[in-house]
């Protein structure tokens, strides 16, 4: 027997040694190939962890050394002439003699959209503009058995476009010519004059008068007399505006060219049209020879800008049909009082915001963006991060700076420099004054009816909280009371704006007299 036990053991142990080293390799290889794939997972994972924080990085970077170049160059600029002439260099220029420069840098939104987390809060917006989309499509379905998803609203206040075209094409026909003849014209006669100030008179007199009856006149006759519709009549009055305010930047900034230019050999060199018709179409209000350039254009930007203005447009538009039409429709039959109105205005706040960061994101950045991408004009600062503002005072300064530097270069410089640097709150009320003017102008040739809302707004509450709540406040607080009043002040707007557009509808007046075109229908139209 213990042969054939010996015999026994041996074969179990040639077997277990015939098997043991390849499932010992299994095992082994399995083992290898798991550590393998776990260190190229982490190795991926560490990858897209770099290319994000590079991306952070490169973002943040580039905000700032845009900041730093501006800011170099500003100072660079109001730096006087150096020690080694014999002149005391001063830190800054006085506030009259500062001039606006132009650099190469991409409008805010663009570089924080390179950031994740803040690319997240645009997908959101997206998202809000597909839920009331599939909303609206659901409501149709269920009410109708099919789809119906009319835009008449939409339709309706973008009417007669052809008679906007043609107006718009002689305002702009206008506005190219005259102008550039007239100063041409004068340029060439005023060195060689011997009665300067009678000839600037007489030229300032034809140029007076032909800007009144082209670029102020002319649209109100047509916003009237065409009873354009309210986007088309807001599209013909905003571009008299842009206009007037481009042809008298070129005219200022040219002439006291002309004015210096004593020398009765030297002749004065009028700019070129190309240059002048370049200014009517680039995103600034402020005339210059020659802006940065970018080296080419990126035509998908550009389609991409106008796709997102024209989702804007829709987004707009069916705020408006869900979330107001409803509400203000029928409110002129409801007995009024104070109640009605505080609850109405609350209940106008959230679309009222939704509005004005839709016209911000649609005009002061995807429309401005386009005609800057097409016509390769490089300074995009089209607006600051006026988000952040903890003071009402930052916030007119940073909410739209093409407007803002025309109104400090053209408005507010001019008149300190006409009381010599004096009364300079007395001159930021007139700016105040003449802003709130002319978006009141805007509204009421708009729509149609007189109801200062906008100018009481702006000239009196944006008054008290221009000088209350000022530079001084830095308190994050200050920036959520800023937000709150926002909130409350579009409420108010939209909320008795749309109160006096139904109640023009549902009472109309019966004898036009002055006092019942600018007394409010809304206080006291009741079916």
């Amino acid at each position: 027997m213990a042969p054939t036990e010996e015999t026994a053991e041996t074969i179990v142990r040639q077997r277990k040694s015939n098997h043991t080293p390849d499932e010992a390799a299994k095992q082994h290889n399995g083992g290898v190939s798991e550590n393998i794939n776990d260190v190229l997972e982490w190795k991926r994972h560490m990858e897209g962890v770099k290319v994000r924080l590079l991306e952070d990085m490169s973002c943040h970077m580039r905000i700032l050394l845009d900041k730093a170049v501006t800011e170099a160059v500003e100072s660079y600029t109001r730096v006087d002439k150096p020690a080694t002439q014999g002149l005391k260099p001063r830190p800054h220029e006085p506030v009259t003699e500062r001039k606006k420069v132009f650099l190469q840098q991409a409008s805010l939104l663009d570089d924080l959209m390179e950031v994740e987390h803040f690319r997240t809060i645009y997908h959101m917006f997206v998202a809000a503009l597909c839920v009331f989309v599939i909303s609206t499509a659901a409501v149709d379905i269920i009410d109708q058995g099919r789809l119906v998803l009319e835009f008449d609203l939409l339709f309706y206040t973008f009417g007669q476009f052809g008679t906007v075209v043609w107006s718009w094409i002689c305002l702009f026909i206008y506005t190219l010519l005259v102008p550039y003849k007239v100063l041409s014209f004068w340029g060439s006669v005023y060195p060689k004059s011997e009665h300067k100030f009678l000839l600037s008179a007489c030229v300032g007199t034809f140029l007076l008068v032909s800007q009144t009856c082209a670029l102020c006149i002319f649209p109100v006759i047509v916003v009237k007399h065409y009873q354009l519709p309210p986007a088309s009549s807001f599209i013909v009055i905003l571009e008299q505006v842009r206009l007037l305010m481009k042809s008298y930047s070129f005219l200022r900034e040219t002439v006291p060219i002309v004015i210096q230019n004593e020398s009765k050999e030297k002749k004065f060199k009028i700019p070129e049209l190309s240059s002048y018709l370049y200014f009517l179409f680039c995103p600034t209000l402020v005339y210059r020879e020659r802006y940065p350039r970018t080296p080419y254009i990126r035509w998908k930007y550009v389609a991409k800008n106008f796709a997102q203005f024209l989702g804007c447009l829709f987004f707009g538009y069916f705020i408006l049909v869900t979330l107001c039409i409803p509400v203000f429709k029928n409110m002129s039959k409801q007995p009024f009082n104070t109640k009605t109105l505080v609850l109405s205005i609350f209940h106008s706040t959230l679309p009222g915001t939704f509005v004005l960061l839709l016209s911000f994101f649609a005009f002061l950045h995807c429309w401005l963006n386009a005609f800057a991408e097409m016509l390769r004009f490089a300074d995009r600062m089209f607006y600051k991060d006026w988000w952040n503002s903890t003071s009402f005072s930052n916030y007119y300064r940073t909410w739209n700076v093409v407007v803002h530097d025309w109104l400090y270069y053209y408005i507010y410089q001019d008149l300190l420099w006409l009381l010599k640097n004096r009364c300079r709150t007395g001159v930021m009320l007139a700016v105040f004054f003449i802003s709130a003017s002319v978006h009141e102008y805007v509204f009421t040739l708009s729509l149609g009816y007189f109801y200062p809302v906008m100018f009481c707004l702006f000239a009196i509450c944006g008054v008290v909280f221009n000088f209350t709540m000022n530079d001084k406040r830095t308190s994050p607080v200050w920036n959520v009371l800023m937000w709150t009043f926002l909130f409350i002040g579009q409420g108010i707007q939209l909320c008795l704006y749309c109160q006096e557009w139904y109640a023009q509808i549902h009472c109309p007046l019966t004898e036009k007299t002055f006092w019942g075109m600018v007394t409010p229908r809304s206080w006291s139209c009741r079916l």
